[in-house]
């Protein structure tokens, strides 16, 4: 995540202030890190139906603002 979205990589945004493309960066890493890496290693149970779904909210705003990069690079 950091190789593609820190500052002057290609899913940085350029117009961005710089703090917020390091926050940026940091959001997708940090949600990686925490979400999809456990996952590949083993079976995590997230306890409830309710904090299930937020962890899929969280990827479904992630795959937004990288699709918003996409059409912005266009």
């Amino acid at each position: 995540m950091r190789q593609a979205f820190g500052r002057d990589k290609p899913l940085a945004d350029p117009d961005s202030d710089p703090g917020e493309v390091v926050a940026e960066m940091e959001f997708f890493a940090g949600a990686v890190g925490l979400f999809k890496n456990p996952t590949s290693h083993r079976v995590v149970d997230y306890g409830s139906a309710t904090e299930a779904a937020e962890v899929i909210l969280v990827a479904d705003l992630l795959l937004r603002l990288l699709d918003r990069r996409a059409v912005v690079q266009q």
